[in-house]
């Protein structure tokens, strides 16, 4: 077991840990089973996969600061600045348990042959842009059909290269 405040392994059965005195599960920088730096509020560990309890994940953490003698809260020091994540991170989403992934292999299909209607992105979920192929081709009296399905058309083929691999909601599709 490992503190989830300052990242040292100590004994499952402690309350308090020896390296940092905060009280055993507060903290939100480490990892409990690996020990592993995480960014505060995670809900995964992007080392191991374990999943943190929704009230370790979100709990503001107390410690004591030697300097001052004093218990503060790291969110209220005003001289600790915010650090960005790494450029190009993104954290890893995951569906709500039991909620299908939507299939990449059936959106660029409905891309390629019906994506003049905008199909694709309705099932994608990507209502905005399907609304806007579906009246530039209604609206039109079909005579601009050939703009929204030669975008439906890239769209489709970009879905099946993986240029496009989540939908509306931000899902990674499915093979």
């Amino acid at each position: 077991m490992y503190c989830r405040h300052c990242g040292a392994q100590m004994n499952p059965d402690a309350t308090v840990c020896p390296s940092c005195g905060v009280a055993s599960g507060s903290g939100s920088n480490y990892c409990a089973n690996c020990g592993a730096e995480c960014q505060p509020g995670t809900v995964f560990c992007s080392n191991c996969g374990c999943q943190f309890a929704p009230e370790q994940a979100a709990q503001q953490t107390y410690y004591q600061d030697p300097a001052q003698g004093a218990y503060q809260n790291p969110q209220a020091n005003p001289q600790q600045t915010y650090q960005a994540p790494a450029q190009g991170y993104q954290p890893p989403v995951y569906p709500p348990v039991g909620t299908p992934l939507k299939s990449k292999m059936a959106a660029g299909l409905l891309g390629i042959f019906l994506g003049a209607f905008g199909v694709h992105n309705f099932y994608l979920g990507y209502t905005t842009k399907a609304v806007i192929q579906l009246c530039l081709t209604l609206l039109s009296c079909g005579i601009l059909s050939f703009v929204s399905g030669i975008w439906g058309f890239i769209e489709g083929v970009m879905l099946l290269t993986g240029s496009i691999n989540v939908d509306g909601n931000g899902m990674p599709l499915q093979q």
